[in-house]
């Protein structure tokens, strides 16, 4: 049996874009609701630091009305960086004053901040979206694994790279960048492994050598934790003769890719307390849609793009901006989507000077175009 429900905005997925959504919303009066697959908050790690930029995401969190709660989760002295080089020499170094725009908030404890402001129930959980069809008055029925169906005036797919609502719009899927990073974590560094934590610094390091697409870049992260992010270029089939599953034998296939590199930086692999952790990189191509009634999406639903810093960023203000159209546009929800698709579309084939950093993470002459950027910065 299924039971199913009536809902003026349905938003699929309760990352940050679409609980900056909801919450834009319930500012203004207008109710919404959240179905997320996931069981609870805590069904699954949040991942770690993000840098939370002035001209975008920190946009977003002032439309929430919630940059107060936001400045209790910033982490001090985290916007420090540095750029070595492959023998370990720092060629580039910047400490943070507190003046930076780009501080740094744990991924979980934003999303946290973000639940918490809104009225509960908001969120149903546990809540997996298997099927999507639209009815003949142009609203749409989205069907759960549970069995229920809810029926909804506006279906807004905030579900990530994945997602269930963006075949109602496009039949692009994404495609494997090329790019793969490998996470490891090594906790108490300050005290059990001191020469990594020195060349991490206080912030973020940026480890390249000479040859493109390979580097060892790390976020120091609450009681001395080092998160790391080794990058290795290589196609799909690669990674997968590798048996992750063996904690040995995949480090140090892994620390094979970096061999000659400074100890203290190929300490960030081979020292991980944690297994490591294949994750490749998947990304959209550039487009448009054409305007389908009833549904849009945010964030990496909509514009999926290898990681340069901005993908939350921008999913927040996806889901400000579509909140602040309905707002303007009482009664005309076909307006307000429009105007938020053709600014958001500019916003993607547009993107901030964060594109460089892409560029500097994967393409020619490392480590000088990391500290070109820095340095214009």
């Amino acid at each position: 049996m299924t039971f199913q429900t009536k809902t003026p905005v349905t938003i699929i997925g309760a990352g940050l874009g679409g609980l900056v959504l909801a919450r834009v919303l319930y500012v203004h009066g207008i109710t919404a609701a959240v179905y997320e697959g996931e069981s609870s908050p805590m069904a699954r790690a949040q991942g770690g630091l993000l840098d939370i930029h002035d001209y975008n995401g920190q946009l977003a969190i002032d439309a929430a009305g919630l940059m107060e709660e936001f400045h209790g989760l910033v982490l001090d002295g985290h916007q420090a960086l540095r750029v070595l080089d492959q023998d370990g020499t720092v060629l580039f170094e910047r400490g943070d004053d507190g003046t930076g725009g780009r501080p740094e908030v744990y991924r979980g404890e934003l999303r946290q901040m973000l639940l918490d402001s809104l009225p509960e129930g908001t969120v149903r959980w546990g809540r997996r979206a298997v099927g999507i069809r639209t009815l003949d008055d142009g609203r749409h029925e989205v069907t759960f694994a549970d069995g229920t169906t809810v029926v909804t005036d506006l279906l807004v797919g905030a579900d990530g790279a994945w997602s269930r609502v963006r075949p109602l719009l496009t039949d692009v899927v994404p495609g494997y960048t090329g790019v793969s990073v490998v996470e490891t974590y090594l906790f108490d560094s300050d005290t059990r492994h001191v020469a990594a934590a020195k060349a991490v610094g206080g912030g973020s390091m940026f480890g390249n050598g000479s040859t493109p697409g390979k580097g060892i870049n790390a976020h120091r992260e609450r009681g001395g934790t080092l998160h790391s992010y080794v990058e290795v270029s290589e196609p799909l089939d690669w990674f997968e003769a590798i048996d992750f599953t063996d904690t040995t034998a995949a480090t140090a296939r892994i620390a094979r890719e970096f061999d000659g590199w400074a100890p203290e930086l190929t300490a960030l692999i081979t020292e991980s307390d944690i297994a490591p952790i294949h994750r490749p990189f998947f990304a959209l191509p550039i487009q448009r849609w054409e305007r389908v009634p009833g549904t849009t999406l945010v964030g990496d639903a909509a514009h999926l793009g290898a990681p340069n810093g901005e993908g939350a960023n921008l999913a927040m203000l996806d889901g400000a901006e579509l909140g602040k159209a309905l707002v303007a546009h009482p009664g005309d929800v076909e307006a307000a989507i429009a105007g938020y698709e053709q600014a958001m579309f500019v916003r993607w084939e547009t993107p901030a000077d964060d594109e460089f950093l892409l560029e500097s993470l994967f393409g020619d002459e490392i480590p000088q175009r990391l500290i070109d950027l820095f340095e214009s910065r």
